[in-house]
Parts: structure tokens; sequence; C-alpha cells
């Protein structure tokens, strides 16, 4: 990841937000709060955390919003923003943002839309399912490793519960016949030059492990397709794969 930006989701549902300045740019950011429940409040709002900023005056605006410890976004200048707002698609419970940083809302708009084509209108009651299946998931995979398996399990693609599938129920006729997840080894020898030469296959055991056991040499970045709580180690070439009571992914570098 480049440019220095974590993406978080930050809940502002019944929580004051400022937004300050007039014209359109200020009224689509005080409908984006008002969408996702949030309360608009004026700049001299003391209880507020974040603030959007529109208009001739918003460099000084923003400096003195900043200046009382809110996060500050100012709108069609991206060098004076604390956060930028991504481009927003949802599907019930699930959010997808796609932000590129300030750089160009266009493009954000673009990939958003071509990924609205792509997620069925069922992803919804999909998470719905699963967020009232907590309870009966924990009390069929008590150890959290071993759901978070049975669960990526089930997500992949063609799987039971595959997220771009229509989903027509059946959650818990899955939860009562899924097996459990043993442990597992996956091994591949990676022979090109940048992360994006990574299969399918590949990527999504990277993005499943809960260890990554890799020889020196791989391009940078490449270790950033797994998981950020995936134990990396470091494996001399041509050693064994270490032991995991979870999945290992070796990736070794062709000689």
């Amino acid at each position: 990841m480049t440019g220095g930006v974590l993406p978080l989701f930050h809940r502002v549902a019944g929580r004051p937000v400022i937004v300050a300045g007039e014209g359109e740019a200020a009224d689509a950011k005080r409908r984006l709060v008002e969408r996702m429940g949030g309360l608009v409040v004026a700049a001299n709002d003391s209880a507020a955390r974040l603030a959007f900023v529109a208009g001739d005056d918003a460099e000084n605006l923003a400096t003195a919003l900043r200046s009382r410890g809110l996060l500050v976004n100012v709108v069609d200048r991206p060098e004076l923003c604390d956060f930028t707002t991504p481009s927003l698609l949802q599907r019930g419970a699930v959010t997808v943002a796609v932000g590129t940083g300030g750089v160009s809302a266009g493009l954000a708009k673009a990939l958003r839309l071509r990924l609205d084509a792509l997620l069925p209108a069922t992803l919804g009651d999909l998470a719905a399912a699963l967020g009232g299946a907590r309870a009966a998931l924990r009390r069929r995979w008590p150890d959290a490793a071993d759901r978070r398996r049975a669960l990526d399990a089930a997500l992949v693609e063609g799987g039971p519960l595959d997220p771009l599938a229509d989903y027509r129920g059946g959650i818990g006729a899955w939860i009562g016949g899924a097996p459990h997840t043993g442990a597992s080894v996956q091994e591949f020898i990676f022979t090109g030059a940048d992360p994006d030469d990574l299969t399918l296959r590949q990527a999504r055991w990277l993005g499943t492990a809960d260890m990554v056991a890799h020889e020196p040499g791989l391009p940078a970045g490449l270790l950033d397709r797994a998981r950020a709580d995936a134990v990396r180690t470091a494996l001399a070439p041509g050693a064994p794969a270490p032991t995991c009571p979870g999945r290992v992914v070796v990736i070794r570098t062709a000689r």
C-alpha cells in the first residue's frame, strides 16, 4: 500500500459532524452525513470530531477546526485533507469503499460502478445471516482459528456461501454439515517479478494462511498479500516447512 493512507470505517450514526460552507459541494457532504445517520452541526459545535469544509475560506476554517483536534476534509483540496471520502457501494451491512486518496474521484466512481455490477443484491442478506449465526458458529467451532478457516472455505468461489452468488438461505444447514478444518501446508515456487504475477490460487492461499514461511529474494510487497495477522517467518533455502496448527503457505524462490 502506498500514499500513507490507512482506510478506516468511522462510525457517525447519531453523532455530530460539522459541515461548513455553501453550494453544491457542501450540500453533497450534508447528504452523505445524513445518509449515514450522522447529525449535521455548525462549525462551533464542540462535540464534533469530524468536519467537512467547502467554500472560499475553507483553508482558514480547516486550520481553525484542526487546531481544536478535529479531522477535516476540505472539498476538492486533497492536500489540505486529514481524510478523504471514498466512492461507496452498499449491500445491507456490506460497504465497499473505493478511494484514490483524493487523486481522482472519477476513477473511484468508475471502479465502484464496475463492482456494483458484480455484487449480487442478496449480499446484504448473506451478511445478515452470518451476523445472526455468530452464536451457532462459536458453538460449532469454539476455536477462533478453526472458525475462520471454516468460513474461508465456505466463502471461496463456488463454495456454499460464495458471496458473489445469489444467497438463498441455508446457513444453518451449512453450519450443521460443514466439516472440521485441519492443518495444511501449501507450497509453491514464485517465479514472477511482481506480486501481480501470483496466480488466483496462490493469492487465495496467501489470503487465508495462518503462517507464511518464505525464502529470501521475494519481490517487495508480495507478503502484503497475506492477512495482516498471519505469522511471517523467514525460511532458509531448502529448509522443511514449519509446523503450525493452521494453514501454512511456503513460498520458495526459483534457483
